[in-house]
């Protein structure tokens, strides 16, 4: 089991990550958990969308640091949000204590993260007025049923370390329940993942990505 052999550590801009020995594999990058959160999900894909009451799934609830930075982005916008992640394997509670997101976005993100943490596995919650929480605790290879989404977040292990979750089965699974106008975008900008993403129908850019990184992809599905 991951949960079994991880450690808490931090990465370049003082937040924390965890490290899993079993894979040799971050949550985040090294390089700074929340920077690359920021870039990748926030500016690129949640900040990018003109859908204004926008439906998210992210691909990886992990330590929850995407979800929490789409929650004080929801609030500050006052944009209503409904935000649906999944996790195979949610983190102990003494490895979320252990997280120090909240130092960085002031004394509001204490609730919200803790909210956002306690919220029941496979039921919706209401973490604020702006943002609406269902954590799916499920196998993402399995193709597990899911609504109609406007941003995806595809934050899986790196495809060298977990094939399985870069398929096209599960690519295509994503751009069959996502609304037209649809983005999601991820670190990776592998050549085989950019082909697979234009095999099941997303037009696709490369982009320039967080620091330590040169380029990430952001697929969009046009019709």
């Amino acid at each position: 089991m991951l949960e079994e052999k991880r450690i808490i550590q931090k990465t370049l801009d003082g937040s924390t990550t965890l490290y899993v020995y079993e894979l040799d594999e971050h949550y985040h990058s090294t390089n700074g958990a929340i920077q690359e959160a920021q870039h990748i999900y926030i500016d690129k894909a949640y900040n990018f969308s003109a859908v204004q009451t926008p439906v998210v799934f992210e691909v990886g609830f992990g330590t929850g640091l995407n979800t929490l930075m789409t929650a004080i982005e929801a609030e500050k916008l006052k944009r209503v949000t409904r935000y649906i992640s999944i996790e195979k394997y949610p983190l102990l509670s003494d490895e979320v204590s252990q997280l120090n997101y909240t130092s960085f976005f002031g004394k509001q993100s204490e609730q919200l993260f803790s909210d956002i943490h306690a919220c029941e596995w496979n039921k919706e919650c209401k973490i604020s007025e702006y943002f609406y929480l269902t954590k799916m605790q499920a196998d993402l290879t399995n193709l597990p049923e899911i609504p109609f989404v406007d941003v995806v977040y595809f934050d899986a292990f790196a495809p060298n370390k977990q094939e399985s979750m870069w398929s096209e089965e599960i690519f295509k699974h994503l751009f069959s329940h996502m609304n037209v106008g649809g983005i999601m975008t991820t670190y990776c900008a592998q050549g085989k993942v950019r082909r697979m993403l234009q095999s099941v129908g997303f037009t696709v850019e490369r982009t320039y990505g967080p620091i330590g990184k040169r380029e990430m992809l952001r697929a969009t599905r046009i019709l």
